[in-house]
């Protein structure tokens, strides 16, 4: 009878273990998430007076996390960027790859419109004055996560 008892014991833990692990090892969407945006270059043009046209270069800081056992490969994307509703411009996110439980940092560089930027001008100024921009970055990124034989694609739409 005491044989019997621990064939049951091993046999539960060996189960519970079994089913932590294919918990454990399931693929899961990674995250992107935007650090911070910051300004690179600023050139004001007058290529038609008395209109300036405001060139700005920012570097956006995006932290990628796989929180998978294995590696993860996304697609190329395209990171849009919108000040006051306008689209302004876009940073190309090149395809990469990353290791399995990691997080790694994109540095992406993206030129504006400065057409664009020169309709919203006076509320670009009056934001430099007071040293606050709010500006928005949308993204969709396509990926695979795979381990062994299962593998998960993901779509991650970001705003």
């Amino acid at each position: 009878m005491g044989a019997g008892i621990g064939w049951t014991v091993a046999l539960g833990a060996t189960t519970t273990a079994a089913v932590a692990l294919a918990i454990a090892a399931r693929p899961r969407d990674p995250t992107f998430s935007l650090l911070s945006i910051s300004l690179s270059s600023l050139h004001l043009r007058f290529p038609i007076p008395p209109i300036p046209i405001l060139d700005l270069e920012l570097t956006l800081s995006i932290s990628v996390t796989n929180p998978n056992l294995a590696p993860i490969s996304y697609s190329p994307s395209a990171m849009c960027i919108y000040y006051d509703d306008a689209l302004l411009g876009q940073a190309k996110v090149e395809a990469g790859s990353q290791p399995a439980r990691s997080v790694r940092t994109l540095r992406l560089s993206a030129r504006l419109d400065g057409l664009e930027l020169t309709h919203h001008l006076a509320r670009l100024i009056w934001d430099v004055i007071r040293r606050e921009m709010e500006l928005k970055a949308v993204v969709k990124i396509e990926g695979k996560a795979k381990l062994l034989v299962q593998a998960r694609a993901f779509s991650l739409y970001k705003h």
